[in-house]
């Protein structure tokens, strides 16, 4: 697949805050790390390539976070694709402290998110972050003063647009009352609907949904993803990222391959139509239980 084709897939894009216009199906860099989101990957060449690829393939969002390795999933973006090309968004998080792999702990103090964006914009080489998401509310610091350390540093020029992780909608009009609000990344699929109204109030509000874990649905999909798959020669994936992009003009799901393969059938999966009947039955399929990402 080369350029053109992503192109003439992609017909709509997403605009973040009102300045930023981005394809709809971007790269999620999470798996680029190594086992446990914790270390270097095993094949750095080949996650070097990944991120390579997707930029050939015009994909132009990539969503990280210091968290994920940590640091390096940041150091990976920067080194396979500094400089930058025009055009492409980096969106990065902050708000977890990693102990070791599969181990996060909350920190949201207004100190360590200041520590945690100086350090993610010497990681990227950026002198401003685009999109910067407060990756989650902290149970014993106050979300007002989380939000509002962001707000601060989208003043003093460090962070462009200020956007929120895993919460409720809330949460999300607690924080517009401080600083605009241009996405919201939630766990979601079409087998995983418990956050379907904070969807519906992203799409009312203006602000992009970013999907987390949206292939997860698979596990519970069974028969229905596989039949469905079948009668449009496509993956199951590539059904579950369809569905996603049909179900809200501000989804903005974010993929994360680890393989230039795996890669390459997720943006196809912007070129394919499910029709009415594949949607509703994918609508239908049983809630997933809960899980981290």
């Amino acid at each position: 697949m080369n350029k053109k084709e992503l192109s003439a897939s992609v017909a709509d894009d997403v605009l973040l805050g009102g300045e930023i216009s981005v394809h709809r199906l971007g790269f999620g860099a999470m798996r680029l790390t190594g086992e446990g989101i914790w270390g270097p990957p095993k094949d750095r060449k080949g996650a070097l390539a990944v991120l390579r690829r997707a930029v050939e393939l015009d994909v132009n969002f990539i969503d990280t976070a210091d968290s994920y390795g940590p640091c390096v999933s940041e150091e990976l973006i920067a080194e396979a694709l500094f400089p930058y090309p025009a055009g492409l968004v980096i969106a990065t998080k902050g708000g977890w402290n990693r102990p070791g792999p599969n181990q996060w702990t909350h920190d949201a103090t207004p100190s360590h998110l200041r520590d945690a964006v100086e350090g993610s914009l010497k990681r990227l080489r950026l002198d401003r972050i685009d999109v910067y998401q407060l990756h989650i509310p902290d149970p014993v610091v106050s979300f007002e003063a989380s939000v509002e350390t962001l707000a601060q540093l989208r003043n003093e020029g460090k962070i462009r647009l200020v956007a929120l992780s895993n919460v409720t909608q809330e949460h999300i009009e607690r924080a517009r009352k401080i600083v605009p609000i241009v996405s919201v990344q939630n766990r979601y699929s079409f087998a995983d609907r418990e956050w379907d109204y904070v969807v519906d109030y992203c799409e009312r509000s203006a602000i992009a949904f970013i999907p987390w874990f949206p292939l997860g649905a698979g596990k519970v999909a069974g028969d229905v993803l596989n039949q469905i798959a079948r009668t449009h020669r496509a993956s199951p994936t590539q059904v579950a990222l369809s569905w996603l992009l049909r179900r809200s003009p501000i989804m903005l799901p974010i993929p994360g391959p680890s393989s230039i393969e795996h890669l390459e059938q997720n943006v196809a999966a912007a070129s394919l139509r499910l029709s009415d009947e594949d949607y509703q039955m994918l609508s239908r399929v049983p809630a997933l239980a809960a899980s981290r990402g």
